[in-house]
């Protein structure tokens, strides 16, 4: 694929700009590059595919999530049918395991994790009655800790989610929504995937691979190592910008809250855990997972093995963001970022870091093709691909 080494003058450049090279961007821009415009691709790091970039290792020849796990999983026949339209994916069952201060756990809780943990032999009902006895009498959840506690009780809450939480967002989980919690779900079975979605896999050849082939277009170009700056725009008919708001507008009211993760790698021969994910849920050990990624491709086998250990700290202007905030201070802050939005002109704000909300790739996927189909009815751009509903 066309990869200028410069970036085109204002005769020569494209009538549309993206920015940023993640599942966002690179599927709007394929999107138009079909509809017959002509794109230009930005992305501030010297790779494509953001943090779901794969490489495979040098001396081992693992692929390797180079910005933690990424295992695709959706409810959706379109988006499935659209990733796979560039890659083939093998079938992958995301099963985590929790370590705790009584033992190693599946995650997310499960009728085996309650039956192992109580040493019980629960059925479904029994489970279900057990755990409305242990749940702490509050009527309406403020909060990611009343909301455990409500559910789940102070034991369970305090060996799977106080201190991993904690160590995740910095911050103590009565600080935090109860919404974080109400992703992970408690099942009164024994299915211990962590998905649970009706397609759920991992493209072969990795994720930069797929996003390679997105972007092999004739009327995409792709510029590399380039931090796009606002006023670039000017000679574009729009731009779309994936990248975090507040740098959008070099952050005139402050900084957005985001955590991001540093990875310290381990190697070794054979088999390091037995799994794909550990959690380690103890406050007392600083790291908050180990990810072997050998068995991200169990169709493939290694002598050797990689792992990282991922530490979650707050992020600085200087760091890859990873996981909005989005407390009271940030959503007034980001208010505020949407107001001055509303200012500027062929411009919209997409994905994750350019709407601020957590978003997995799959509804980043979907939310990007609904765009298109919105400006195909209506021949208007709206401002986010989320219509400014965060």
């Amino acid at each position: 694929m066309p990869k200028p080494d410069k970036i085109p003058t204002k005769k020569e450049r494209p009538s549309i700009g993206i920015v940023g090279a993640g599942f966002a961007g690179t599927v709007v821009a394929r999107e138009l590059a079909e509809a017959g415009h002509k794109i230009t691709v930005f992305d501030s790091r010297p790779h494509l595919a953001g943090n779901c970039h794969t490489e495979r290792d040098v001396e081992t020849g693992i692929l390797i999530h180079q910005y933690g796990p990424h295992i695709f999983h959706t409810n959706s026949d379109r988006v499935w049918n659209y990733v796979n339209r560039f890659s083939t994916f093998r079938p992958y069952t995301n099963r985590v395991k929790a370590i705790t201060d009584r033992g190693v756990f599946s995650l997310p809780i499960n009728l085996l994790t309650l039956n192992q943990y109580f040493g019980k032999s629960f059925n479904p009902t029994e489970a279900q009655l057990f755990l409305s006895k242990i749940g702490t009498d509050i009527d309406d959840p403020k909060n990611l800790e009343e909301q455990a506690l409500k559910f789940l009780g102070s034991d369970l809450y305090r060996s799977f989610f106080y201190g991993y939480t904690k160590k995740q967002w910095g911050r103590e989980p009565r600080d935090l929504p109860k919404s974080i919690l109400q992703r992970l779900p408690i099942r009164f079975n024994y299915n211990d995937d962590y998905y649970d979605s009706k397609f759920q896999g991992i493209p072969v050849d990795g994720y930069t691979k797929l996003i390679e082939r997105i972007l092999d277009h004739p009327s995409i170009e792709i510029i590399l190592g380039h931090r796009y700056v606002r006023g670039e725009n000017t000679n574009f008919d729009h731009v779309f910008f994936s990248g975090c708001l507040d740098s959008y507008f070099d952050f005139e009211f402050g900084d957005l809250s985001y955590r991001t993760l540093d990875f310290e790698r381990l190697e070794g021969d054979g088999d390091f855990q037995g799994n794909s994910i550990l959690n380690y849920c103890e406050e007392g050990i600083p790291f908050t997972r180990i990810t072997e990624h050998k068995h991200f491709s169990p169709w493939e086998n290694y002598r050797r093995t990689i792992c990282f250990q991922e530490y979650s700290r707050e992020a600085t202007r200087a760091d890859i963001p990873f996981y909005p905030v989005r407390l009271i201070k940030e959503k007034k802050l980001l208010s505020m970022y949407m107001e001055r939005a509303q200012q500027e002109e062929k411009v919209t704000f997409i994905g994750r870091l350019g709407t601020y909300r957590y978003l997995d790739m799959d509804k980043v996927v979907e939310e990007s093709l609904d765009l298109i189909t919105k400006y195909r009815l209506s021949k208007k751009w709206p401002l986010f691909s989320n219509d400014g509903n965060n």
